[in-house]
């Protein structure tokens, strides 16, 4: 059995890039199998199953989000497996900054060439949730202190 090169599934980030910069639902869609399985480990109550869910996540998305924009950060594959790191813009519909930044790790089936699984590491981006001694204080549940 065949296996996808590693520039062929860079090729899917390609797609994804230029499908959420044009707006292409219907392209973007396209690049999920049916049977596509999304984990988010940071969230796991999010993680879901299917490319319709995929469908109403990003239509609701692109319907929302005005001028969304994709940039691809940076990229490696290593066989079935593709990384991408990047940041999604645009403008809410209610005004407000539309920033989001992260890695997604996808599989791709061989045959064809569909987003099977993913693991979704992306989160918004925060400009007022403090420095790192805050956000350590935060995660540890301790008063933060400084040197």
């Amino acid at each position: 059995m065949a296996t996808l090169s590693d520039t062929a599934s860079l090729g899917i980030l390609t797609r994804l890039q230029e499908a959420i910069n044009d707006h292409d639902l219907d392209g973007f869609t396209a690049c999920f199998a049916e049977r596509y399985r999304a984990e988010i480990p940071a969230h796991p109550q999010r993680s879901f199953g299917g490319s319709e869910q995929v469908r109403r996540n990003w239509a609701q998305i692109l319907g929302s989000v005005a001028g969304m924009h994709a940039t691809l950060r940076g990229s490696i594959a290593a066989g079935r497996f593709t990384w991408g790191e990047w940041l999604w813009t645009g403008t809410r519909v209610d005004g407000a900054a539309f920033a989001m930044a992260g890695v997604t790790i996808l599989e791709i089936d061989d045959e064809s060439g569909q987003i099977v699984s993913s693991r979704f590491y992306m989160e918004p981006v925060e400009t007022s949730s403090g420095d790192v001694t805050a956000d350590v204080g935060r995660v540890t549940g301790r008063k933060a202190t400084t040197r």
